[in-house]
């Protein structure tokens, strides 16, 4: 099969998370523990840290990543989901694995992959780990995809295990407080291992310290650790005081193991973007009128995101807005703008939810706009009617990014 063919079977046949939603879901690991004894426990032969959270994980770990590149590590880099191609998933040093070996990955596989009935996330991980291993990194940054203690990622024994906070989404699959949240996050607390809390909640701590102290695991708690922090990043958005915080604390517990120096994390930190090619956190994608996107999709993170978008001066405020289906509308309508013209349209996912049926449901929180065929559709249209002093912003969703970057 071509790369292409090669992806349409991952996408095709095998459930995946982000296309289709619960069906994808898989609450046990059996099938990842099958997987990595198939592959020789790959995942074994490299050292790790292990990043999960509701929001910030994907920006944190991207920081990790490329502080431990400018300190001259061989730094794999596993995150999701993608914006454009796949392969943005895995890297080493900022470079995307190759075509070849996730064909060649597959082909050799397949196989096992149809035996098992494995997910797309499932032989995503297990690829990972097969490339970081072969490409002998030194280090290799894990992000969990969703929650912690069922994720196909939590088969690892980290140096140091970080969650970066807990918010509201995937309640369908992580339970509905943010305690029970904080519990399924916590899952990838392991023994004797190290874990960072970025941030924490009066709700959030006790779940924390709990299983920590069950796990006899030192814990440190970023928020109070790193109060005062002064570096800055080339990531902008407000919500990467927090996250930067959390790495502070989680890069001085990785100095036990490797050498990294003040300098080393301040380049790390000014070079995210250049060093791993993250985007889709706080973007500016023009000027005359400014243009910024952002992948923030829940009450959590929007909140953040909209107040920032608040100090921003314009003259108007047009949005180009698209959701999933599952996504809970009545947290996270409120939060955006009354004064804001909408551009409502469906992202180009089959998890999409209806344009009309996100108008109506943002007409009922006095947020208004038209309906367009398609999220590029919506973006020509904001650009066409803003003037030079106005501003769009383009977010809800992940894929909304996607199709606009």
């Amino acid at each position: 099969m071509t790369y292409q063919e090669t992806l349409e079977w991952m996408y095709a046949q095998l459930p995946m998370y982000q296309q289709k939603g619960a069906v994808a879901y898989k609450a046990d690991l059996s099938n990842t523990i099958k997987l990595v004894n198939h592959l020789g426990n790959p995942q074994k032969e490299i050292q790790t840290i292990h990043i999960a959270g509701t929001n910030g994980k994907g920006s944190t770990s991207s920081m990790v990543a490329s502080i431990l590149q400018e300190a001259g590590y061989k730094v794999g880099l596993y995150t999701s989901p993608h914006l454009k191609d796949f392969r943005e998933r895995i890297k080493i040093n900022g470079e995307e694995i190759s075509e070849a070996f996730v064909v060649d990955f597959i082909a050799k596989n397949k196989p096992f992959f149809e035996q098992e009935s494995l997910s797309f996330f499932e032989m995503t991980v297990g690829m990972s780990f097969e490339y970081f291993k072969n490409e002998q990194v030194d280090i290799a940054v894990i992000e969990v995809g969703m929650g912690g203690r069922l994720d196909a990622t939590n088969i690892i024994k980290p140096l140091v295990s970080v969650i970066t906070n807990i918010g509201k989404d995937h309640t369908a699959f992580l339970g509905s407080t943010l305690s029970a949240i904080a519990g399924e996050k916590a899952g990838i607390i392991k023994p004797n291992t190290p874990v960072v809390i970025g941030e924490y909640t009066e709700e959030t701590k006790p779940v924390f310290v709990d299983k920590a102290t069950a796990s006899t695991a030192p814990i440190y708690f970023a928020q109070e650790t790193y109060a005062n922090n002064v570096f800055t990043s080339d990531l902008k958005g407000d919500y990467q005081k927090s996250n930067i915080r959390t790495v502070l604390q989680s890069i001085e517990l990785l100095q036990k193991h490797y050498t990294i120096t003040q300098e080393n994390i301040e380049r790390g930190l000014l070079n995210v973007v250049k060093n791993t090619n993250l985007q889709g956190r706080w973007q500016v994608l023009g000027s005359n009128p400014k243009i910024i996107t952002d992948t923030a999709h829940n009450s959590h993170g929007l909140t953040i995101v909209m107040n920032q978008l608040k100090q921003e001066k314009f003259e108007q405020l047009y949005i180009v807005l698209g959701v999933v289906n599952d996504k809970d509308l009545d947290s996270i309508l409120p939060l955006l703008p009354k004064e804001a013209k909408y551009f409502f349209a469906k992202p180009n996912n089959s998890r999409g939810l209806n344009a009309e049926v996100l108008a109506a449901k943002a007409g009922e929180f006095k947020l208004y706009g038209k309906v367009c065929g398609s999220i590029p559709d919506a973006y020509v249209e904001a650009k066409s009617v803003a003037t030079s002093e106005d501003l769009i912003y383009v977010g809800g969703s992940t894929f909304v990014v996607a199709e606009i970057l």
